[in-house]
């Protein structure tokens, strides 16, 4: 799991930074033909890029835009060889005939260790930078605790002023200190402008106008805002030098798009005034200070060569720039969008289920039947409404789901008209599987009963990657994330759920309450029975998770009709080596004979 999230996370990485990357060209190519304010609003798409592997995947749902854009590739023809090549084999036959269970093994070449040791590094980073930002807090904090008022009533008056030329309502407070040297407005619920108190004598009315415009300006635009949400990034991709230069970027275009703002309430004979201004407070810097979560007039020289040179040159934007600016800014957002699925295949999700305990919940120990495993068995009385449950924690925690899946995969195929009922069957290509029972034709009780995943991933394929993910998502399948392609989802892959949510899944199928049709479920239950003895019926699947050779994630889920009784369980073992379903199912029928149910 651990390798999955830095797997997720690198990918990630990669995907954004060269998205950033692809919009920083187009943003410096076609600058001439985007406007000062357009070229700031790019800041948007940089956040969103940034902010998308953090957002979880069930909010993400553009899996048929992957779908469309890479396809899919099932186990058959050409694909079948490359596939075997690349993975190890387990067959774990034990038991009676339909506890035969046969599964592919899964290739990781990362080791499990250098996952836990990138995300340590990563979070060494993040908390290294979070106490530099915390450290700008505080004297931040300080310079708004010991500023002093602005004694000058004529300063006071510009003030409120320009809040009325703004159309600014709300209550700043307007102060001076001796720690700062460049006007500064900073604080988003409590927002200061603030001015150095040693260049209060030295500044013009005139000139004192058009650093307050500025510095209102920002709080207008909500630069404070997206400022911290740009720190807060920062701190989260640390590691990221393509990241870095974004935000520099960005406040240099935040600055420009300010001085183009106040620019635009000035009359024209004002503007080289207006640059004198900026250009006489950098000449008494000794240096520039930059506090991380406020905007500073003044910035470094080449920011200010910059800026002077775009109030040098500045003019109304055309409506034809305008035009221009707005459709440059809609392809980068349409890229954007396009590379959703690509980026949300790394999304970071929720590994746990939020289970709502009712009444009759009970929580037993049954360790003594998963000696050597990480195990939970979850049990659910159909009539009394009771949860009997052994492992709290892992009983919400989710993992690959593996083969049980497959219910769900032949009730999609089944309501969408893939397959039917009376005629299910999917010819066998030729191409030698290592399990003999898989190396023929096979219709749906046939392929459910030997867990012929080639007859799913077929079916699946058929069925497209945009209706699975619908009916996934209806249905509430565990994170319903088949980000990871059609081929592969359910397999230690993107799709995970946990055994409650198994068994509250299995009792809808089993009530007829999901969104399929009813003839559809009867033919899913028909194929999912395996055996009957003293009246009593047991339905259900096994499901086995392989990776580099080692059996470590094996299920078994269903349920046993008994004399006006329905019983509805889920077992789920995790082991380094042997964890198959076959072993689940055996423990399943020890604490089902063991509890007088079958």
């Amino acid at each position: 799991m651990l390798n999955l999230h830095f797997t997720r996370f690198l990918m990630s990485f990669l995907a954004s930074s060269a998205l950033i990357g692809i919009i920083l060209l187009l943003k410096r190519v076609l600058k001439n033909h985007i406007s000062v304010t357009w070229q700031y609003n790019m800041r948007f798409l940089f956040i969103v890029i940034l902010t998308l592997p953090f957002v979880p995947s069930r909010f993400l749902d553009f899996g048929f835009i992957y779908d469309r854009l890479f396809g899919s590739t099932r186990i058959n023809g050409n694909t079948a060889e490359n596939f075997l090549s690349a993975i190890n084999v387990n067959n774990v036959i034990t038991g009676p005939d339909w506890l035969k269970d046969f599964t592919l093994s899964v290739n990781r070449s990362t080791p499990e260790y250098l996952g836990a040791l990138f995300i340590g590094i990563w979070l060494i980073g993040v908390l290294a930078y979070a106490v530099f930002t915390f450290i700008c807090y505080q004297k931040i904090q300080r310079i708004k605790k010991t500023s002093q008022p602005i004694e000058n009533k004529a300063f006071e008056n510009v003030f409120e002023q320009c809040k009325a030329e703004l159309g600014i309502k709300r209550n700043l407070t307007f102060r001076k200190s001796h720690l700062i040297q460049s006007p500064t407005a900073t604080g988003l619920l409590d927002t200061y402008i603030i001015l150095p108190s040693k260049f209060m004598g030295q500044i013009s009315e005139s000139d004192i106008k058009y650093v307050i415009l500025h510095e209102l300006n920002h709080y207008k635009n909500k630069d404070l805002l997206v400022n911290s949400v740009m720190c807060f990034l920062q701190i989260l991709y640390w590691f990221n030098p393509l990241v870095h230069l974004t935000f520099k970027e960005m406040r240099t275009d935040r600055e420009i798009a300010c001085d183009a703002s106040v620019l635009k309430m000035l009359d024209k004979s004002n503007y080289i005034n207006y640059g004198m201004t900026i250009i006489d407070f950098a000449k008494k810097l000794s240096q520039p200070i930059s506090l991380t979560l406020a905007t500073d007039m003044v910035g470094s020289k080449k920011q200010i060569t910059k800026r002077i040179e775009k109030i040098a040159t500045f003019t109304e934007d055309s409506r034809r720039l305008k035009i221009k600016s707005v459709s440059i800014f809609i392809i980068a957002g349409l890229l954007i969008l396009t590379q959703i699925p690509v980026i949300s295949v790394m999304a970071i999700d929720s590994g746990k289920y939020n289970f709502v305990e009712n009444r009759n919940t009970v929580y037993e120990d049954l360790s003594v039947y998963f000696d050597g495993f990480e195990a939970s068995f979850v049990l659910y009385d159909l009539q009394e409404d009771n949860y009997s449950i052994y492992n709290k924690d892992k009983s919400v925690s989710r993992v690959s789901p593996n083969s049980t899946y497959k219910i769900y995969s032949a009730l999609t195929a089944l309501e969408l008209g893939v397959i039917q009922e009376v005629n299910s069957t999917l010819s066998w290509d030729g191409t030698e599987y290592p399990y003999e029972p898989w190396n023929k034709d096979h219709d749906l009780y046939s392929a459910m009963k030997d867990s012929v995943s080639w007859y799913f991933q077929g079916i699946d394929e058929l069925s497209g990657l945009k209706n699975l993910q619908k009916y996934f998502t209806d249905i509430g399948y565990g994170n319903y994330d088949l980000s990871s392609g059609v081929s592969n989802y359910w397999q230690e892959a993107s799709l995970l759920i946990s055994p409650v949510e198994q068994v509250r899944l299995l009792k809808d199928f089993y009530m007829d309450e999901l969104v399929f049709k009813q003839e559809n479920i009867d033919t899913v239950k028909n194929a999912l029975k395996l055996s009957e003895k003293d009246g009593a019926v047991l339905s259900g699947k096994t499901g086995t998770g392989s990776v580099n050779g080692s059996v470590v994630n094996g299920w078994f889920i269903g349920y046993v009709e008994k004399t006006g009784h329905t019983f509805i369980f889920a077992t789920n073992i995790e082991g380094k080596n042997g964890a198959s379903g076959s072993v689940a199912a055996q423990i399943t029928l020890s604490i089902l004979k063991d509890k007088n149910i079958y």
